[in-house]
Protein backbone atom coordinates (compact mmCIF):
# COMPACT_ATOMS: atom_id res chain seq x y z
CA UNK A 1 0.00 0.00 0.00
CA UNK A 2 1.15 3.55 -0.43
CA UNK A 3 1.86 5.39 2.80
CA UNK A 4 -1.23 7.61 2.73
CA UNK A 5 -3.68 4.80 2.08
CA UNK A 6 -1.92 2.48 4.51
CA UNK A 7 -2.08 5.13 7.22
CA UNK A 8 -5.79 5.62 6.62
CA UNK A 9 -6.47 1.91 6.92
CA UNK A 10 -4.44 1.62 10.12
CA UNK A 11 -6.30 4.61 11.58
CA UNK A 12 -9.70 3.03 10.89
CA UNK A 13 -8.69 -0.22 12.60
CA UNK A 14 -7.12 1.63 15.55
CA UNK A 15 -10.20 3.79 16.08
CA UNK A 16 -12.54 0.81 15.76
CA UNK A 17 -10.75 -1.29 18.35
CA UNK A 18 -10.24 1.77 20.59
CA UNK A 19 -13.92 2.69 20.54
CA UNK A 20 -15.03 -0.88 21.20
CA UNK A 21 -12.41 -1.29 23.96
CA UNK A 22 -13.59 1.91 25.64
CA UNK A 23 -17.15 0.59 25.48
CA UNK A 24 -15.82 -2.66 26.93
CA UNK A 25 -15.09 -0.70 30.12
CA UNK A 26 -18.80 -0.90 30.95
CA UNK A 27 -18.73 -4.71 30.80
CA UNK A 28 -15.19 -5.97 31.41
CA UNK A 29 -13.91 -9.52 31.61
CA UNK A 30 -13.51 -11.95 28.74
CA UNK A 31 -16.88 -11.43 27.08
CA UNK A 32 -16.51 -7.66 26.90
CA UNK A 33 -13.00 -7.93 25.46
CA UNK A 34 -14.18 -10.56 22.97
CA UNK A 35 -16.84 -8.24 21.51
CA UNK A 36 -14.26 -5.46 21.20
CA UNK A 37 -11.67 -7.76 19.62
CA UNK A 38 -14.17 -8.91 17.00
CA UNK A 39 -14.92 -5.28 16.07
CA UNK A 40 -11.22 -4.56 15.47
CA UNK A 41 -10.83 -7.58 13.20
CA UNK A 42 -13.92 -6.77 11.12
CA UNK A 43 -12.58 -3.25 10.58
CA UNK A 44 -9.27 -4.75 9.47
CA UNK A 45 -10.94 -7.02 6.92
CA UNK A 46 -13.03 -4.10 5.67
CA UNK A 47 -10.14 -1.76 4.90
CA UNK A 48 -7.76 -4.49 3.63
CA UNK A 49 -9.72 -4.75 0.37
CA UNK A 50 -8.96 -8.46 -0.03
CA UNK A 51 -11.87 -10.34 -1.59
CA UNK A 52 -10.58 -13.67 -0.31
CA UNK A 53 -10.67 -12.24 3.22
CA UNK A 54 -14.25 -11.01 2.96
CA UNK A 55 -15.46 -14.58 2.66
CA UNK A 56 -13.86 -15.58 5.96
CA UNK A 57 -14.63 -12.39 7.85
CA UNK A 58 -16.63 -14.24 10.54
CA UNK A 59 -13.68 -16.56 11.20
CA UNK A 60 -11.19 -13.68 11.39
CA UNK A 61 -13.52 -11.84 13.76
CA UNK A 62 -13.98 -14.92 15.94
CA UNK A 63 -10.23 -15.52 16.11
CA UNK A 64 -9.72 -11.93 17.23
CA UNK A 65 -12.54 -12.24 19.76
CA UNK A 66 -10.98 -15.35 21.25
CA UNK A 67 -7.48 -13.87 21.33
CA UNK A 68 -8.27 -10.44 22.72
CA UNK A 69 -11.02 -11.92 24.88
CA UNK A 70 -8.75 -14.48 26.55
CA UNK A 71 -6.72 -11.64 28.03
CA UNK A 72 -9.87 -10.53 29.85
CA UNK A 73 -9.14 -13.09 32.54
CA UNK A 74 -6.09 -11.06 33.61
CA UNK A 75 -6.57 -9.00 36.77
CA UNK A 76 -5.02 -5.54 36.45
CA UNK A 77 -6.91 -3.27 38.86
CA UNK A 78 -4.12 -3.45 41.46
CA UNK A 79 -1.48 -2.87 38.77
CA UNK A 80 -3.23 0.35 37.78
CA UNK A 81 -2.90 1.34 41.44
CA UNK A 82 0.85 0.75 41.30
CA UNK A 83 1.04 3.24 38.44
CA UNK A 84 -0.51 5.84 40.76
CA UNK A 85 2.26 5.44 43.36
CA UNK A 86 4.22 8.49 44.47
CA UNK A 87 7.64 6.82 44.11
CA UNK A 88 9.52 5.79 40.98
CA UNK A 89 10.06 2.09 41.73
CA UNK A 90 6.39 1.29 42.21
CA UNK A 91 5.12 3.71 39.54
CA UNK A 92 7.48 2.27 36.93
CA UNK A 93 6.60 -1.25 38.03
CA UNK A 94 2.95 -0.41 37.49
CA UNK A 95 3.43 1.05 34.01
CA UNK A 96 5.82 -1.70 32.91
CA UNK A 97 3.54 -4.48 34.16
CA UNK A 98 0.63 -2.85 32.38
CA UNK A 99 2.85 -2.98 29.30
CA UNK A 100 3.19 -6.73 29.86
CA UNK A 101 -0.55 -7.19 30.34
CA UNK A 102 -1.44 -5.09 27.29
CA UNK A 103 1.17 -6.98 25.28
CA UNK A 104 -0.44 -10.29 26.25
CA UNK A 105 -3.82 -9.05 25.02
CA UNK A 106 -2.27 -8.07 21.70
CA UNK A 107 -0.07 -11.14 21.40
CA UNK A 108 -2.97 -13.59 21.36
CA UNK A 109 -5.39 -11.27 19.56
CA UNK A 110 -2.99 -10.35 16.77
CA UNK A 111 -1.47 -13.81 16.59
CA UNK A 112 -4.75 -15.66 16.06
CA UNK A 113 -5.86 -13.12 13.46
CA UNK A 114 -2.57 -13.60 11.63
CA UNK A 115 -2.97 -17.37 11.68
CA UNK A 116 -6.46 -17.21 10.15
CA UNK A 117 -5.24 -14.88 7.42
CA UNK A 118 -2.30 -17.19 6.72
CA UNK A 119 -4.43 -20.34 6.63
CA UNK A 120 -5.38 -21.31 3.06
CA UNK A 121 -6.72 -24.34 1.28
CA UNK A 122 -3.17 -25.39 0.37
CA UNK A 123 -1.61 -24.64 3.75
CA UNK A 124 -4.15 -24.91 6.56
CA UNK A 125 -3.35 -24.26 10.19
CA UNK A 126 -3.50 -27.39 12.34
CA UNK A 127 -5.87 -25.87 14.86
CA UNK A 128 -6.11 -29.01 16.98
CA UNK A 129 -2.35 -29.14 17.52
CA UNK A 130 -2.17 -25.39 18.11
CA UNK A 131 -4.88 -25.39 20.78
CA UNK A 132 -3.32 -28.39 22.54
CA UNK A 133 0.08 -26.71 22.60
CA UNK A 134 -1.35 -23.43 23.86
CA UNK A 135 -3.27 -25.12 26.68
CA UNK A 136 -0.21 -27.10 27.72
CA UNK A 137 2.01 -24.01 27.46
CA UNK A 138 -0.37 -21.98 29.61
CA UNK A 139 -0.63 -24.60 32.34
CA UNK A 140 3.11 -25.32 32.46
CA UNK A 141 4.06 -21.64 32.54
CA UNK A 142 1.58 -20.94 35.32
CA UNK A 143 2.88 -23.90 37.33
CA UNK A 144 6.53 -22.86 37.03
CA UNK A 145 6.18 -19.10 37.46
CA UNK A 146 3.42 -18.96 40.07
CA UNK A 147 3.46 -22.27 41.93
CA UNK A 148 7.16 -23.09 41.83
CA UNK A 149 9.09 -19.83 41.52
CA UNK A 150 6.43 -17.75 43.24
CA UNK A 151 6.69 -14.76 40.89
CA UNK A 152 3.46 -12.88 41.46
CA UNK A 153 2.53 -9.70 39.64
CA UNK A 154 -0.71 -8.77 41.40
CA UNK A 155 -0.96 -10.44 44.83
CA UNK A 156 -3.45 -11.27 46.25
CA UNK A 157 -5.38 -11.07 42.96
CA UNK A 158 -5.48 -13.75 40.26
CA UNK A 159 -2.21 -14.43 38.43
CA UNK A 160 -3.95 -15.60 35.25
CA UNK A 161 -1.55 -13.49 33.21
CA UNK A 162 0.89 -16.42 33.44
CA UNK A 163 -1.63 -18.66 31.64
CA UNK A 164 -1.89 -16.17 28.79
CA UNK A 165 1.88 -15.77 28.67
CA UNK A 166 2.41 -19.52 28.34
CA UNK A 167 -0.30 -19.84 25.71
CA UNK A 168 1.20 -16.95 23.74
CA UNK A 169 4.71 -18.39 23.84
CA UNK A 170 3.39 -21.78 22.71
CA UNK A 171 1.57 -20.06 19.86
CA UNK A 172 4.77 -18.30 18.76
CA UNK A 173 6.69 -21.59 18.84
CA UNK A 174 4.00 -23.23 16.74
CA UNK A 175 4.15 -20.36 14.24
CA UNK A 176 7.94 -20.55 14.04
CA UNK A 177 7.90 -24.32 13.57
CA UNK A 178 5.33 -24.10 10.77
CA UNK A 179 7.08 -21.07 9.21
CA UNK A 180 4.19 -18.64 9.50
CA UNK A 181 6.33 -15.54 9.73
CA UNK A 182 3.65 -13.07 8.74
CA UNK A 183 1.45 -14.28 11.60
CA UNK A 184 4.39 -13.83 13.98
CA UNK A 185 4.80 -10.25 12.76
CA UNK A 186 1.16 -9.44 13.50
CA UNK A 187 1.41 -11.00 16.96
CA UNK A 188 4.55 -9.02 17.86
CA UNK A 189 3.37 -5.65 16.52
CA UNK A 190 -0.03 -6.07 18.20
CA UNK A 191 1.77 -6.95 21.45
CA UNK A 192 4.04 -3.90 21.26
CA UNK A 193 1.07 -1.66 20.46
CA UNK A 194 -1.21 -3.07 23.14
CA UNK A 195 1.54 -2.96 25.75
CA UNK A 196 2.50 0.63 24.98
CA UNK A 197 -1.16 1.67 24.90
CA UNK A 198 -1.90 0.25 28.34
CA UNK A 199 1.15 1.76 30.03
CA UNK A 200 0.70 5.12 28.30
CA UNK A 201 -3.01 5.06 29.07
CA UNK A 202 -2.31 4.62 32.78
CA UNK A 203 -0.06 7.69 32.64
CA UNK A 204 -2.83 9.69 30.95
CA UNK A 205 -5.26 8.53 33.62
CA UNK A 206 -2.96 9.66 36.43
CA UNK A 207 -2.29 13.06 34.85
CA UNK A 208 -5.96 13.57 34.07
CA UNK A 209 -6.95 12.83 37.66
CA UNK A 210 -4.23 15.11 39.04
CA UNK A 211 -5.41 17.93 36.77
CA UNK A 212 -9.01 17.17 37.84
CA UNK A 213 -10.21 16.92 34.26
CA UNK A 214 -13.99 16.30 34.44
CA UNK A 215 -13.95 13.17 32.30
CA UNK A 216 -13.86 9.40 32.78
CA UNK A 217 -10.08 8.98 32.73
CA UNK A 218 -10.36 5.21 33.16
CA UNK A 219 -12.09 5.26 29.79
CA UNK A 220 -9.16 7.21 28.35
CA UNK A 221 -6.81 4.43 29.46
CA UNK A 222 -9.08 1.85 27.82
CA UNK A 223 -9.24 3.83 24.60
CA UNK A 224 -5.45 4.04 24.61
CA UNK A 225 -4.83 0.28 24.76
CA UNK A 226 -7.44 -0.27 22.04
CA UNK A 227 -6.05 2.42 19.78
CA UNK A 228 -2.39 1.41 19.96
CA UNK A 229 -3.23 -2.30 20.04
CA UNK A 230 -5.34 -1.90 16.91
CA UNK A 231 -2.64 0.24 15.34
CA UNK A 232 -0.02 -2.46 15.97
CA UNK A 233 -2.26 -5.26 14.70
CA UNK A 234 -3.17 -3.34 11.53
CA UNK A 235 0.42 -2.35 10.82
CA UNK A 236 1.52 -5.96 11.28
CA UNK A 237 -1.07 -7.09 8.74
CA UNK A 238 -0.55 -4.33 6.17
CA UNK A 239 3.25 -4.58 6.24
CA UNK A 240 3.32 -8.38 5.85
CA UNK A 241 2.90 -10.62 2.82
CA UNK A 242 -0.03 -13.03 2.71
CA UNK A 243 -0.99 -15.93 0.47
CA UNK A 244 -4.11 -15.68 -1.67
CA UNK A 245 -6.74 -18.22 -0.71
CA UNK A 246 -8.08 -19.88 -3.85
CA UNK A 247 -11.34 -20.77 -2.14
CA UNK A 248 -13.99 -18.30 -3.22
CA UNK A 249 -15.83 -18.63 0.08
CA UNK A 250 -15.39 -20.36 3.41
CA UNK A 251 -17.49 -23.40 4.13
CA UNK A 252 -21.02 -22.40 5.14
CA UNK A 253 -21.06 -24.37 8.39
CA UNK A 254 -17.83 -22.74 9.59
CA UNK A 255 -19.13 -19.24 8.97
CA UNK A 256 -22.46 -20.17 10.54
CA UNK A 257 -20.79 -21.35 13.73
CA UNK A 258 -18.57 -18.27 13.81
CA UNK A 259 -21.60 -15.99 13.42
CA UNK A 260 -23.43 -17.94 16.12
CA UNK A 261 -20.60 -17.32 18.58
CA UNK A 262 -20.25 -13.66 17.56
CA UNK A 263 -23.95 -12.78 17.47
CA UNK A 264 -25.46 -15.05 20.11
CA UNK A 265 -22.91 -16.55 22.48
CA UNK A 266 -20.76 -13.45 23.17
CA UNK A 267 -23.74 -11.04 23.47
CA UNK A 268 -25.51 -13.60 25.67
CA UNK A 269 -22.52 -13.69 28.02
CA UNK A 270 -22.41 -9.88 28.10
CA UNK A 271 -26.16 -9.84 28.80
CA UNK A 272 -25.88 -12.48 31.52
CA UNK A 273 -23.00 -10.76 33.30
CA UNK A 274 -24.00 -7.10 32.92
CA UNK A 275 -27.47 -6.51 31.49
CA UNK A 276 -29.99 -8.55 33.48
CA UNK A 277 -32.63 -7.02 35.75
CA UNK A 278 -30.56 -7.50 38.92
CA UNK A 279 -27.53 -5.88 37.34
CA UNK A 280 -29.55 -2.83 36.33
CA UNK A 281 -30.88 -2.52 39.89
CA UNK A 282 -27.33 -2.43 41.23
CA UNK A 283 -25.86 -0.21 38.51
CA UNK A 284 -28.53 2.48 38.40
CA UNK A 285 -28.47 3.25 42.12
CA UNK A 286 -30.96 5.57 43.77
CA UNK A 287 -33.20 6.91 41.00
CA UNK A 288 -36.96 7.46 40.75
CA UNK A 289 -38.92 4.44 39.50
CA UNK A 290 -35.83 2.23 39.76
CA UNK A 291 -37.63 -1.08 39.27
CA UNK A 292 -39.60 0.20 36.29
CA UNK A 293 -36.49 1.60 34.60
CA UNK A 294 -34.55 -1.62 35.29
CA UNK A 295 -37.35 -3.75 33.86
CA UNK A 296 -37.68 -1.55 30.76
CA UNK A 297 -33.91 -1.56 30.23
CA UNK A 298 -33.70 -5.34 30.54
CA UNK A 299 -36.49 -6.01 28.05
CA UNK A 300 -35.27 -3.43 25.55
CA UNK A 301 -31.69 -4.76 25.75
CA UNK A 302 -32.81 -8.33 25.10
CA UNK A 303 -34.95 -7.19 22.16
CA UNK A 304 -32.09 -5.26 20.57
CA UNK A 305 -29.68 -8.21 20.85
CA UNK A 306 -32.22 -10.61 19.36
CA UNK A 307 -33.01 -8.24 16.49
CA UNK A 308 -29.29 -7.76 15.78
CA UNK A 309 -28.77 -11.51 15.51
CA UNK A 310 -31.84 -12.04 13.31
CA UNK A 311 -30.94 -9.17 11.00
CA UNK A 312 -27.33 -10.27 10.46
CA UNK A 313 -28.18 -13.95 10.02
CA UNK A 314 -30.85 -13.05 7.47
CA UNK A 315 -28.54 -10.62 5.66
CA UNK A 316 -25.85 -13.28 5.24
CA UNK A 317 -28.09 -16.32 4.85
CA UNK A 318 -26.45 -17.15 1.51
CA UNK A 319 -22.93 -17.06 3.07
CA UNK A 320 -21.87 -14.29 0.67
CA UNK A 321 -19.66 -11.60 2.15
CA UNK A 322 -18.71 -8.54 0.12
CA UNK A 323 -17.08 -5.26 1.09
CA UNK A 324 -20.51 -3.70 1.51
CA UNK A 325 -21.64 -6.61 3.66
CA UNK A 326 -18.55 -6.45 5.88
CA UNK A 327 -19.08 -2.72 6.30
CA UNK A 328 -22.68 -3.31 7.32
CA UNK A 329 -21.65 -5.98 9.82
CA UNK A 330 -19.05 -3.67 11.38
CA UNK A 331 -21.43 -0.80 11.99
CA UNK A 332 -24.31 -2.97 13.20
CA UNK A 333 -22.03 -4.86 15.60
CA UNK A 334 -20.20 -1.76 16.89
CA UNK A 335 -23.33 0.41 17.12
CA UNK A 336 -25.16 -2.28 19.07
CA UNK A 337 -22.25 -2.46 21.51
CA UNK A 338 -22.39 1.32 21.94
CA UNK A 339 -26.14 1.14 22.57
CA UNK A 340 -25.56 -1.52 25.23
CA UNK A 341 -23.17 0.90 26.91
CA UNK A 342 -25.79 3.65 26.93
CA UNK A 343 -28.34 1.25 28.40
CA UNK A 344 -26.17 -0.21 31.16
CA UNK A 345 -25.25 3.25 32.44
CA UNK A 346 -28.85 4.45 32.58
CA UNK A 347 -30.22 5.58 29.21
CA UNK A 348 -33.84 5.22 30.36
CA UNK A 349 -32.99 7.03 33.59
CA UNK A 350 -31.66 10.01 31.64
CA UNK A 351 -28.03 9.26 32.46
CA UNK A 352 -25.75 9.82 29.47
CA UNK A 353 -22.06 10.53 29.97
CA UNK A 354 -19.91 12.57 27.59
CA UNK A 355 -17.77 9.51 26.85
CA UNK A 356 -20.81 7.76 25.35
CA UNK A 357 -21.44 10.62 22.95
CA UNK A 358 -17.78 10.40 21.94
CA UNK A 359 -18.32 6.71 21.09
CA UNK A 360 -20.95 7.81 18.56
CA UNK A 361 -18.63 10.49 17.18
CA UNK A 362 -15.95 7.85 16.70
CA UNK A 363 -18.39 5.55 14.93
CA UNK A 364 -19.36 8.35 12.52
CA UNK A 365 -15.70 9.13 11.81
CA UNK A 366 -14.91 5.45 11.26
CA UNK A 367 -17.78 5.22 8.80
CA UNK A 368 -16.63 8.30 6.88
CA UNK A 369 -12.96 7.27 6.80
CA UNK A 370 -13.75 3.72 5.70
CA UNK A 371 -15.61 5.10 2.67
CA UNK A 372 -12.53 6.89 1.36
CA UNK A 373 -10.84 5.72 -1.83
CA UNK A 374 -10.07 2.01 -2.03
CA UNK A 375 -6.69 1.03 -0.63
CA UNK A 376 -4.31 -0.99 -2.78
CA UNK A 377 -1.67 -3.50 -1.76
CA UNK A 378 1.89 -2.86 -2.89
CA UNK A 379 4.87 -5.14 -3.39
CA UNK A 380 6.68 -3.66 -0.37
CA UNK A 381 5.30 -6.16 2.12
CA UNK A 382 7.52 -8.76 3.77
CA UNK A 383 7.50 -11.85 5.93
CA UNK A 384 10.94 -11.23 7.44
CA UNK A 385 11.35 -11.31 11.22
CA UNK A 386 13.18 -8.21 12.42
CA UNK A 387 13.99 -9.56 15.88
CA UNK A 388 16.78 -7.07 16.67
CA UNK A 389 14.49 -4.15 15.83
CA UNK A 390 11.72 -5.61 17.97
CA UNK A 391 14.06 -5.78 20.96
CA UNK A 392 15.07 -2.18 20.26
CA UNK A 393 11.41 -1.14 20.16
CA UNK A 394 10.88 -2.94 23.47
CA UNK A 395 13.78 -1.12 25.13
CA UNK A 396 12.63 2.25 23.77
CA UNK A 397 9.08 1.70 25.02
CA UNK A 398 10.26 0.72 28.50
CA UNK A 399 12.60 3.71 28.58
CA UNK A 400 9.73 5.98 27.56
CA UNK A 401 7.52 4.49 30.29
CA UNK A 402 10.32 5.14 32.78
CA UNK A 403 10.33 8.81 31.76
CA UNK A 404 6.55 8.94 32.09
CA UNK A 405 6.86 7.42 35.57
CA UNK A 406 9.25 10.21 36.61
CA UNK A 407 6.89 12.84 35.21
CA UNK A 408 3.91 11.24 36.96
CA UNK A 409 5.44 11.04 40.44
CA UNK A 410 6.63 14.63 40.20
CA UNK A 411 3.08 15.79 39.51
CA UNK A 412 1.35 14.44 42.60
CA UNK A 413 1.59 13.15 46.13
CA UNK A 414 -0.40 10.20 47.41
CA UNK A 415 -3.43 9.49 45.22
CA UNK A 416 -6.64 7.61 46.08
CA UNK A 417 -6.39 4.01 44.88
CA UNK A 418 -2.59 3.97 44.79
CA UNK A 419 -0.67 0.87 45.89
CA UNK A 420 2.93 -0.05 46.56
CA UNK A 421 4.11 -3.41 45.27
CA UNK A 422 7.47 -2.96 47.00
CA UNK A 423 8.25 -1.45 50.37
CA UNK A 424 10.81 1.17 49.38
CA UNK A 425 11.81 1.56 53.00
CA UNK A 426 13.19 -2.00 52.88
CA UNK A 427 14.83 -1.41 49.52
Amino acid sequence: MNNKKQGLGILVVAMSLATAWAIRGQFGHEQGAAWAGAVGAVALVLVANRKDWYSKMPIVALASALGWGAGGMISYGVVVGYGKADNFINAFYGLSMLFVIGALFGLLGGGLVGLVLDSTKKNRVNWGALVSEMVAGGLLTYFFLIEQIGFKMTPPRSEAWALILGAGLAMLLHMARTKRNSAIRVAIFAALGGGFGFGFGNFLQVVGNVMEIPFNMWNVMEYSIGFFGGLGMAYGVFSSSWPIDEEERSETWINRWALFLLLIFIPLMVYRESLTYDHFLRRLGEIPNLEQVASMSTIFTAAVLVLMAIFVFYRFKDNTFTKKGVSLFLFVYLSTYALMSYLVTGLFAGKMGLNHHLYLLNIVLIFLLSRKEVMEWSSKTTDSLIIKKWFLYLILILAFLAVLSLIAISSHGELPGSHNRFDIGVL
